[in-house]
Parts: C-alpha cells; sequence; structure tokens
C-alpha cells in the first residue's frame, strides 16, 4: 500500500472513529443514565419487584426468541466477528441487550453493565466497517466500536481501549486498531460525560513502598489471591452455563424455574445487598461503609447464577465489586490499608476474569491515580499469570492455540 493510501485509510479510520465515539457515547449515557435510574427504584422498593424476577426472566427470553433469537448469543457473536467467524452483527442486539439489560436490574438480578456497552458499541461500529471497502475494515472498526462502548460508560479510555484490542484472542493485541480505538473511546468518554453520566473514581492518599520486603510479599499475596478468585470466577460461569443448557434444555423452563429459588435468596440477604450492578458494595468499600466477610462470596455466587440461566447484563461492575469486598477483608488480615487492597482488587479480579493484562492496569491507574502504579502492575501480572487462561467470554481464543494449529 502506497504511503498516500495509507494516510487516506488513516483519515478515514479517524474520522469514524470521531463519530461512532460520539454516537456510542450518547447511546452509553441514554443506558447508562436509566441503569442508574432503575437500580435506585428497585433499591427503594426491592421488596415488591424482585419477587416479580421469574416473570421478568420469562419476558426476557421471549423478547429475544420472538425477535432475534441469534442474538441471545450476545457477546460471544462480538467474538465471532472480531475473529472472523461472521460476515455481520444484526443491529436488532442493540435495543434488545438494553432493554433486557434494564429488565434484569429492575427486577434484582445480580449483573453488570459492559457487555451491553461494548455489544452496542462492536454492533454499530462493525455495520459502519462493512460500508468501508478497505483491508481488515470490519475487524479494526469492531475494536473501535468496543473501546468506545466500555470508554463511553466508565470513562477510562486508556483501560476501554487495551480492553479491546486484547480481549478477542488473549496474547494477541492488533495495533492496527490502536488510533482509531483510542479516538473512539476519548470521544465516548467526553461525549459521555458532557451528557451527565459521571464517572466513578477515587482519590488514594495511601501509597504503597515497594522496596519494603514485607509489604512486597503482601502484594505477592494479593495478586495470587486476586487471580484465583477471577479464576474460580470464570470457571464457575462457563461451568454452570454449560450445566444448565445440558440438564434444562428449554430456555423458558431454565430461567423461570431456576430464578425461582434465586429470587427467594436475593430478597432475604440483606434487603437485596446482592441485587443490581454491586456499586452498592463498592461505595461502602471506599466510603468507609460496612463489608462483611462473605460479601465477595455471594456475590460471585449469585452473579454466576443470574447470568448462567439467561438474564442479560454484564460481568465486569460485579467484578469490581468482588474485587473491591475481597479486598476490604484482606487489607484488614494482612495489615495493611484496607481501601489499597481493595482499589488493587477492584483492578486485578476484573483482569483475571477477563483473561487481559494491560486493561486493568490502566484501569487502576485512570480510577485511583498513578501514585501506585507499579501496585497495580505486580498485581494485575500475577493475576494474570495465575488466571490459567480462563476467561469469562467463553468465545475469547488464545494466540498460543492459533498458532499451534
Amino acid at each position: 500500500m502506497r504511503n498516500i493510501d495509507k494516510i487516506t485509510l488513516g483519515i478515514k479510520y479517524i474520522s469514524m472513529a470521531v463519530i461512532i465515539g460520539i454516537i456510542v457515547g450518547i447511546v452509553d449515557t441514554i443506558f447508562g443514565r436509566g441503569l442508574l435510574a432503575i437500580s435506585d427504584f428497585r433499591t427503594a422498593n426491592y421488596k415488591y419487584l424482585i419477587p416479580f424476577l421469574p416473570i421478568a426472566g420469562l419476558f426476557i427470553v421471549w423478547m429475544y426468541s420472538y425477535f432475534s433469537k441469534v442474538s441471545l448469543k450476545g457477546m460471544t457473536l462480538v467474538f465471532e466477528a472480531g475473529q472472523n467467524k461472521r460476515d455481520s452483527i444484526p443491529m436488532t442486539l442493540v435495543p434488545l441487550v438494553m432493554i433486557g439489560t434494564w429488565i434484569t436490574h429492575l427486577f434484582g438480578g445480580s449483573a453488570g453493565r459492559e457487555g451491553v456497552a461494548v455489544q452496542i458499541g462492536a454492533t454499530l461500529s462493525h455495520y459502519m466497517g462493512r460500508k468501508l471497502k478497505t483491508p481488515d475494515n470490519s475487524r479494526i472498526m469492531l475494536i473501535t466500536g468496543m473501546a468506545a462502548g466500555f470508554g463511553g460508560l466508565f470513562q477510562t479510555p486508556l483501560a476501554a481501549t487495551f480492553f479491546a484490542m486484547e480481549v478477542i484472542v488473549a496474547g494477541y493485541m492488533d495495533y492496527q486498531a490502536l488510533l482509531p480505538a483510542i479516538t473512539a473511546a476519548f470521544v465516548a468518554s467526553f461525549t459521555s460525560h458532557s451528557l451527565g453520566l459521571e464517572k466513578f473514581a477515587v482519590e488514594l492518599n495511601e501509597t504503597i513502598n515497594m522496596s519494603d520486603a514485607k509489604t512486597v510479599i503482601i502484594i505477592i499475596i494479593l495478586g495470587l489471591a486476586f487471580g484465583i478468585v477471577g479464576r474460580i470466577f470464570s470457571y464457575l460461569l462457563q461451568l454452570l452455563k454449560k450445566i444448565m443448557a445440558e440438564k434444562i434444555v428449554n430456555p423458558y423452563l431454565r430461567i423461570g424455574l431456576v430464578s425461582i429459588p434465586l429470587a427467594i435468596i436475593l430478597l432475604l440477604l440483606w434487603h437485596g445487598r446482592y441485587s443490581g450492578l454491586g456499586t452498592n458494595l463498592i461505595s461502602n468499600a471506599f466510603g468507609n461503609g460496612e463489608i462483611f466477610l462473605v460479601d465477595w462470596l455471594l456475590k460471585l455466587l449469585l452473579t454466576v447464577l443470574t447470568l448462567s440461566i439467561g438474564f442479560q447484563g454484564g460481568e465486569v461492575t460485579p467484578l469490581f465489586s468482588i474485587g473491591a469486598s475481597l479486598g476490604i477483608i484482606i487489607g484488614g488480615f494482612l495489615g495493611i490499608s484496607p481501601v489499597l487492597c481493595a482499589a488493587l482488587g477492584y483492578a486485578a479480579v476484573f483482569g483475571s476474569a477477563t483473561n487481559t493484562l494491560m486493561a486493568p492496569i490502566m484501569l487502576g491507574i485512570e480510577v485511583f491515580g498513578g501514585n501506585n502504579m507499579l501496585a497495580f502492575v505486580v498485581v494485575c501480572s500475577l493475576a494474570y499469570v495465575v488466571n490459567g487462561n480462563r476467561s469469562i467470554y467463553g468465545a475469547q481464543e488464545n494466540i498460543d492455540k492459533i498458532i499451534s494449529r
């Protein structure tokens, strides 16, 4: 390709990235602010809403079955498109995943929100990318949209960029997508912030002394612990999805029956404490609120159960809450700042469960500042190493397996 062609192509990618960033930032804001309002309403009326979780589940299955059954694959569609196994992602995925996630959260399901944002961004950008007659445009535009979706919702554009680049194939990053992806992520982040979507950020006053031998040992323990918890989450999620699909083949029966005990548990455990995103646990962890010894474990198990039977939503925000609440507990046991441990857990459990390395490091820096950057690098690296190449995304491929084929 001639230099002039490369420059023209680069300008086209950047122009499309800006457009995608604006569009996805607007959609992220609508979805995010709607979800926050729904979460507040559910918290105030949990006694009257959580009992209807089984009916809500049946409606979600019907909605997908009626309008676009293939859209039930959710993030798998995104991965298949990124791995050139699928030519297109149905546009019906966007309204379905937004409405399905809103319903899940309204009636108390334990789930996240990033899956929605990433799917929205990927669907819109992949559609636009297919209209461009350029080499590898679909994959690059897909990554660009994923970065925009994540960046617009969490307003962490660097984490969003690296997440989109490294999550499709573990161990491989498509650097051709770097410039359009980071452009779209920053534009989407700026757009959503300008429209009133708030960013979660905590200023850490403590700084870890990495030259102290005892502290280094504690940091190593934290990295291993958070990595193992992320691995457990990924393993249980994939295992339970498989078991549920094999044992209860009918999706209506699966979600209708299993969500009955799920709703009872969510209702009875501390006034719906484990319903929704888990932002209440995050707020408690960083705001001197009460964190129970079992918070991280119950949130983990209930999120796995919610998602394995067919409810909609992501995994990342629950992973943040699991890591933060676990960090508070471990910090108390090890005798170092629980809040600092919560910050490290917030990033590292996410990285381990998604099988990503650079994204959680960038996330830690963007959310908690750069004073403890070295600690985030060490903890997230160890968590990444011990996760055993497991991921919450069953369709994620590994570069080593691709090379050995």
